[in-house]
């Protein structure tokens, strides 16, 4: 991709933007609020569109892509989990309409909604309040990623989805997400250092550019504004030992 701003404004919110994806990478994006992080990911499924340039997924312009076929190849999980009255079943099926209750299960897992799902009297059957308010912030973004994982498809984009999960979760989780057969594209938005450390390549925005991009040892190195956020948040003792 190249540039991109929104309609009715002169001024770009990413500029110039260029970077390539390897199938089955984890890539992460981070930087300070208004640093277009959400505006980058959105040019994936067409939410909106480039203004110069252009967004290939499997090396085909996202444009030349009918709109179904392109959104069936992502799953999004957006900051703010997104769930439907009804109950965990049918949540989950939005995901994937024909899924087994095996496959339901097994997403629950990787997801770390297990304990909170099945182990309670009405399992997969739970009944689900308008937009989760039965559920902590936390069990919601579970939830979400269930569903995601459920659909198995070639592109999971996270929009800061780990920030409602406590480290310990957070950790395992991706852990989780490491071992899935069919191996996905993840893409990663995030706040926390600690949820990006290990992506095969992390990707610094500000001011709608990219400042830096690279491992994160690279970064710790040789990018001022990274430094700037990990110090912020661990101390260089613990960035060290990482």
């Amino acid at each position: 991709m190249d540039s991109f701003s929104y309609p009715n404004s002169n001024e770009n919110v990413l500029d110039h933007i260029s970077f390539k994806v390897n199938q089955g990478d984890t890539v992460a994006i981070i930087g300070s609020t208004g640093s277009g992080k959400t505006s980058l990911i959105n040019l994936l499924p067409r939410f909106f569109d480039v203004t110069e340039g252009k967004v290939l997924v499997d090396g085909i312009n996202v444009k030349d892509y009918d709109m179904v076929v392109l959104r069936d190849k992502i799953a999004f999980i957006a900051q703010k989990a997104l769930l439907f009255k009804g109950t965990v079943r049918t949540n989950l099926m939005y995901g994937k309409e024909n899924a087994t209750e095996a496959e339901m299960k097994e997403a629950l897992r990787l997801s770390m909604a297990e304990d909170f799902i099945l182990n309670h009297p009405d399992g997969l059957d739970q009944g689900v309040a308008q937009g989760g308010s039965n559920f902590s912030g936390g069990q919601k973004q579970r939830l979400s990623i269930a569903r995601a994982l459920i659909k198995k498809p070639e592109i999971i984009v996270f929009d800061d989805s780990f920030s409602a999960l406590d480290f310990k979760t957070d950790k395992i989780l991706r852990d989780n997400l490491k071992k899935l057969e069919y191996n996905p594209t993840k893409i990663i938005v995030a706040q926390r250092i600690g949820t990006i450390m290990d992506a095969d390549l992390i990707l610094v925005l500000e001011k709608g550019k990219i400042v830096g991009a690279g491992t994160h040892k690279e970064l710790i190195k040789n990018c001022e504004v990274y430094q700037e956020i990990a110090y912020s948040q661990v101390s260089k003792e613990e960035i060290d030992n990482a």
